[in-house]
């Protein structure tokens, strides 16, 4: 699993406890998770279908750097399915696990579209095939 995406927790981040807010970091991970999706189906139009339970592993506190890595695990006709950890980018000791999200390939009316897609692209050779 590659972790390219960081952030830094800050004050607006926190819960009332003073650790990472769940919902902030959900909403990273589901934007992130877009993203991926997107640039593996090369479509920018993708919905999230399904996330599996979420396993809050140990906490983050401000000023901690944390890092995402997603995975895909399973392309089906419509859908691209992903694995996700979220670990301290310092210690990297592991923050969150998500073991399923689906995202499905939509048209421009928002009807799951068949992508075409078998295997995980990776950056690097969409950067070798545009040099030729």
């Amino acid at each position: 699993m590659n972790f390219h995406t960081r952030k830094w927790v800050k004050p607006e981040d926190l819960n009332p406890n003073g650790t990472l807010f769940g919902g902030s970091l959900l909403r990273w991970i589901d934007e992130e998770a877009a993203i991926y999706a997107i640039v593996q189906l090369e479509n920018p139009h993708v919905v999230t279908k399904y996330i599996s339970e979420i396993n809050f592993v140990s906490s983050a506190k401000q000023g901690d750097i944390i890092e995402m890595g997603i995975t895909a695990t399973d392309f089906g006709n419509t859908s691209l399915t992903m694995r996700c950890e979220v670990r301290n980018k310092i210690t990297r000791k592991s923050i969150l696990t998500i073991d399923k999200m689906v995202f499905v390939n939509v048209d421009r009316d928002g009807n799951p579209a068949p992508h075409g897609k078998t295997q995980i692209k990776f950056i690097e050779e969409q950067f070798q095939n545009e040099d030729h």
